[in-house]
């Protein structure tokens, strides 16, 4: 069995959370197991607990944001001696990059970093797309190190070894001492890796996460407008902060209005957070073409639009700020690419 071992900033736990969400199947499985620092009991030494859970790991994901760069702790510490057995082949270390920052001239910059090609995780339209590649390329790193274990095969009697569970696994050239009981000395006690619970959110927590999504889209917009107009001749952009809840944008061909739309944060009803697009840069308050609302399942927060402007079905669902901002850009651009 593989060790895992999670070098994260606390304001990054919930990001954390979702992906050991994702490594379930390796835990059932028997292919790993996970530490970080809330597995530290009570009256604990905690200095002495990480960096004895940081030796004695096979596998270091670094989960890279701005936070965990400007965090002395992860920075300094705790990535410097991952980086030192990553050299001397003790461990693998794997950045996972939750956020975009700064990080490819930083110390771990040379090595292979996940998701796909470094794309930071809470920049994919649909997060589980990449918690599923992060938990993917863990799977090859571990057999890579030769520590995936087999499923025992029924024995001639037809009794099964270990009555059909993973094995553990050694490493090569590394004798496994047991005591005069048969244990494994140095094992960690057995236990559950099924702790997580449902985690609440209430409606300061959704009403947050929905305008700080609705200011991620304004400038997302806006910032995309000013491109589209540099890459292409005889395109001129309009963008407009109508208040503190609404934009507009609007793009023209040589002057003609081509494609417009406003959006502003509402468009449900009653308490139910959401955000409304509309095709009309005007648009009136009780009009939209599409809506998005929050929603949520026991780990996280996202957006589900309605679905009235059809584009792609289920690859819609559970979409970030990101997600969130790309698909309403496509309605709007849409009739642009026309």
């Amino acid at each position: 069995m593989a060790k895992l071992f999670f070098s994260y900033c606390h304001a990054d736990e919930a990001l954390r959370d979702r992906l050991e969400v994702h490594l379930s199947l390796l835990k059932n499985q028997g292919q790993i197991s996970t530490w970080h620092d809330r597995g530290i009991v009570a009256g604990s030494n905690v200095d002495v607990a990480i960096d004895e859970n940081l030796e004695s790991a096979d596998v270091i994901l670094l989960l890279v944001s701005a936070d965990f760069i400007a965090s002395r702790y992860c920075y300094s510490i705790e990535m410097k001696r991952a980086l030192e057995r990553d050299a001397d082949g003790t461990a693998r270390v794997i950045p996972v990059i939750l956020e975009p920052c700064d990080w490819h001239t930083a110390p771990f910059g040379k090595l292979l970093a996940v998701p796909k090609d470094g794309k930071a995780v809470t920049t994919w339209a649909n997060q589980a797309e990449a918690w599923t590649d992060v938990a993917r390329q863990i799977r090859k790193a571990i057999e890579d190190l030769g520590l995936v274990q087999s499923v025992a095969q029924p024995t001639t009697g037809g009794v099964p070894s270990g009555w059909g569970m993973a094995q553990p696994a050694t490493k090569l050239g590394q004798a496994t001492p047991v005591d005069a009981g048969g244990m494994h000395l140095g094992q960690e006690q057995p236990r559950s890796s099924n702790l997580r619970l449902k985690k609440e959110f209430t409606d300061y927590d959704r009403d947050k996460f929905l305008h700080d999504s609705f200011d991620y889209m304004t400038k997302f917009f806006d910032a995309s407008l000013d491109e589209l107009a540099a890459r292409n001749h005889g395109i001129q952009v309009r963008f407009q902060r109508l208040d503190a809840q609404r934009f507009s944008a609007v793009a023209y061909r040589e002057g003609k209005s081509v494609a417009e739309c406003s959006v502003r944060v509402g468009g449900l009803g009653g308490r139910s957070p959401s955000l409304s697009f509309s095709y009309d840069a005007n648009a009136s308050a009780n009009t939209s073409n599409e809506f998005m609302s929050v929603e949520s399942d026991t780990q996280c927060m996202f957006f589900e639009p309605m679905g009235m402007q059809s584009r792609g079905g289920q690859q819609n669902s559970g979409l970030s700020e990101q997600g969130a901002a790309e698909y309403f850009w496509g309605l709007f651009i849409d009739r642009l690419q026309r």
